[in-house]
């Protein structure tokens, strides 16, 4: 055993996860060091932050979220098993490609997607007009909070729901229609079960990507009766300069947060919400006309709703100067930014993510059949522990700590690249570790036998079975980080702009047309690298 653990020590596939380890702990430690830092400075300005705005704030956070959630799950259930009853008619592949993209695209586009439709000047905007009978004032507040985040969350909480359909036995399916089963009984005695149990764990989900919402709030809040906890914190440092009501508000963030970490660990749920879904398997189902119709009309009315601010964004960026805004040198200058910064984003994420998965598979071979040491449970772990501590939490946290220091606008790049990193890292591991374990089980005697560790190891064994799920991960990585706005909004400047910051600065100056015609391109990047993601992704990713 001693000998064993010796190995395990200086195992170098277990020193790169332990410096992986290291890294997310400086990056989170880091942030909480300077809440903490600025709190013993001014614990009074800290205490006063506690106020009625800030609990206002709270509410509302925690009651969108709750609005949004159940805007979100309640259809997605009939959407899902429409699709679910119906597993095989003309369209049902691109239904399921489409609800597939709100999940590629930035927030930010999204957000000028439902402006576009439903803004002052939105396309419906006389049409409800006329309804009313006074001029549409727009869609901002909560009314576009929600709107934005069911576009978002629908398509996921479907696509969850329908893999959870997909899991019922054909033979179920069989009996009850040797039965004459009607679609209330099938709801009741064989769908409803399988939904009931993935309810918890994709409401608890939905909830959890509502209460870290930044972009959407941002964007479509509409002033300080829609604001959540990370836009108050935005606004605190960037508008406010208050960062003792930074910290108050970080604190409560935190709090929530890992509230609802912990609520959806103990229900099962996958947090990095994946939604591969596996081919739909015979289904001995017989469907009236009624039923027919009606599922008919329900994703007729979803594919609307996800189809429509998608097509508004294209139609709004067509009508842009396109040509002009491609030849203005802040737009090429915040493009070479936006990739370049991606690129090492991605490149870091996947090294840090291929980094834990060989440590974790290291020191499972190092104990055998013995319990999982403290080291490997950190191990298998560390990933999620990014996920509990929002990026503009980080970003608080390390901009109040080095405004002690300098100028904190100017580590805007390094900030970008290792926060984007982190929060890719989780979804990288997702596309790695599988085919990795896979290729371990395989060749690790053979690897064993001959001698081959190390470089050799890596270059001849590994790298033809890693090399696509390595693609992968970066492709992934890449368009998170592309159309993030959370770090680059506190760290941004006129120095350092990112296309979702060009965007957001745009659009804060009035120039929609220059906002739509950029959230066109920023929308087509991040589309064709989900588009390279799911193509190479095919084969490996777990169903």
């Amino acid at each position: 055993m001693r000998g064993s653990a010796g190995m395990t020590a200086t195992n170098p596939r277990v020193a790169a996860g332990i410096l992986a380890l290291a890294a997310i702990t400086i990056l989170i430690g880091g942030a909480f060091a300077g809440l903490i830092v600025e709190g013993v400075q001014d614990t009074s300005g800290a205490l006063a932050a506690f106020d009625p705005y800030l609990f206002r704030v709270v509410r509302f956070t925690l009651w969108q979220a709750l609005l949004s959630t159940a805007l979100s799950v309640v259809p997605a259930i009939f959407v899902a098993r429409a699709l679910s009853r119906h597993p095989r008619f003309p369209g049902r592949a691109l239904i399921l490609r489409l609800f597939a993209v709100p999940l590629a695209l930035p927030a930010i586009v999204a957000a000028l997607g439902v402006l576009a439709l439903f803004g002052r000047a939105g396309y419906f905007a006389d049409l409800f007009g006329s309804i009313s009978g006074q001029s549409w004032p727009g869609i901002y507040g909560l009314s576009g909070i929600l709107v934005a985040h069911v576009f978002f969350n629908l398509p996921l909480a479907t696509r969850l729901f329908l893999e959870a359909l997909d899991t019922v036995p054909a033979d179920q399916w069989r009996l009850a229609s040797q039965l004459g089963m009607g679609a209330r009984s099938a709801f009741r005695l064989i769908e409803w079960p399988a939904l009931r149990a993935s309810l918890p764990g994709i409401a608890g989900l939905v909830f959890m990507l509502c209460i870290t919402s930044f972009t959407i709030v941002l964007t479509l809040g509409g002033g300080p009766r829609a604001t959540t906890l990370e836009v108050a914190i935005y606004q605190s440092l960037r508008f406010d300069i208050d960062p003792a009501r930074a910290v108050a508000l970080t604190i409560l963030q935190i709090a929530l947060t890992m509230a609802v970490v912990a609520a959806l660990m103990r229900l099962g749920a996958n947090i990095t919400g994946d939604a591969n879904l596996p081919i739909a398997p015979r289904r001995y189902v017989t469907v009236s006309m009624q039923e027919t119709a009606f599922n008919s009309v329900l994703l007729a009315l979803a594919l609307l709703f996800v189809a429509g601010p998608m097509l508004a964004t294209v139609i709004a960026g067509l009508d842009a100067d396109l040509a002009r805004l491609a030849g203005e040198p802040a737009v090429r200058q915040a493009t070479i930014t936006s990739i370049v910064l991606a690129t090492l984003s991605a490149a870091l994420s996947a090294t840090l993510a291929l980094s834990l998965v060989m440590a974790r598979r290291a020191l499972a071979l190092g104990r055998g059949a013995g319990r999982k040491t403290f080291l490997e449970n950190v191990v298998d772990t560390g990933s999620g522990f990014v996920l509990v501590v929002p990026p503009i939490v980080i970003g608080a946290g390390w901009f109040v700590l080095l405004r002690h220091f300098g100028n904190v606008f100017a580590v805007a790049p390094a900030m970008v690249v290792t926060v984007n990193a982190m929060m890719a890292m989780p979804f990288a591991i997702r596309a790695i570790r599988p085919a990795h374990d896979a290729a371990s089980e395989r060749h690790e005697r053979l690897c064993a036998q001959l001698g081959i560790s190390g470089w050799n190891r890596l270059r001849l064994v590994e790298w033809p079975v890693l090399r696509r799920p390595l693609m992968t991960a970066l492709a992934f990585a890449m368009a998170l980080s592309l159309g993030d706005l959370g770090v680059i909004a506190l760290f941004g400047s006129d120095a350092v702009q990112t296309l979702p910051y060009l965007l957001l600065a745009r659009m804060g100056s009035y120039r929609t047309d220059d906002a739509a015609g950029l959230a066109l391109l920023l929308g087509l990047l991040c589309l064709a690298l989900m588009m390279l993601t799911d193509r190479l992704g095919k084969d490996f990713l777990p169903r």
